[in-house]
């Protein structure tokens, strides 16, 4: 009766020593799988990538923000970079070794102004590359072809709140390309911008261009 009594007694003492060491073997387990983990994130953390994130090259001051065409976009594209992606502006971007330039599909004094110089007059308030450059330059050099001026005259009444737009963007980029435009749109249609200038140099916009860059917003106006 001893005998069994104490066989009974070591297998219960075996059976607990059996649970004790599954238990551990568990938490050892577990502490593994945390430590895989944590190393884990930490070799993602660590990736260039994450760490170009918090210190910047200086060179990425140099390069411009670029669109990236397999990214996904979190916004749907603009109405300017809608028409510029289905080809609806008639040139397109060649990257020089020094400075880029725009090589138009025809010469650009055989283009209809209309809508094309306010369509670049909207892409003023783009912020990625190529549609800033695309846009900039694009207004520019249809200005500057023979006959501008009576074609921009009669497009002035929609070219003007499009160009107040860009003025009183809080973009400083955006900014000042819209009031070298304008600038530019002065010396090609003159005098007949007078009539419109009330309805672009109100207070609230005249306040925030002025806020920008007063000396060049005197020589502008």
């Amino acid at each position: 009766m001893q005998k069994s009594e104490g066989s009974g007694g070591t297998q219960l003492k075996n059976r607990a020593r059996g649970d004790c060491d599954q238990r551990t073997s568990s938490s050892t387990q577990i502490k593994h799988r945390n430590a895989v983990q944590g190393s884990k994130s930490s070799l993602s953390t660590s990736s260039p990538e994450s760490a170009r994130k918090l210190h910047p090259r200086p060179s990425d001051k140099l390069n411009p923000k670029t669109i990236n065409p397999f990214g996904e976009q979190s916004r749907a594209p603009s109405a300017f970079a809608a028409i510029y992606s289905k080809g609806g502006i008639p040139c397109r971007l060649v990257h020089g070794s020094v400075k880029h330039r725009l090589q138009w599909e025809c010469p650009p004094e055989s283009l209809s102004f209309d809508p094309l110089l306010i369509t670049l007059a909207e892409g003023l308030r783009e912020t990625k590359h190529p549609y800033t450059f695309v846009s900039k330059e694009g207004f520019r050099e249809l200005l500057l072809v023979r006959g501008a001026s009576e074609k921009a005259v009669p497009l002035l009444p929609r070219l003007i709140p499009v160009l107040k737009a860009a003025l009183v963007h809080s973009d400083d980029e955006v900014f000042e390309r819209g009031l070298n435009a304008l600038v530019q749109l002065s010396v090609v249609v003159g005098p007949s911008l007078n009539d419109h200038l009330k309805h672009l140099l109100t207070s609230g916009s005249l306040s925030i261009i002025k806020s920008k860059i007063p000396t060049y917003c005197s020589i502008c106006c």
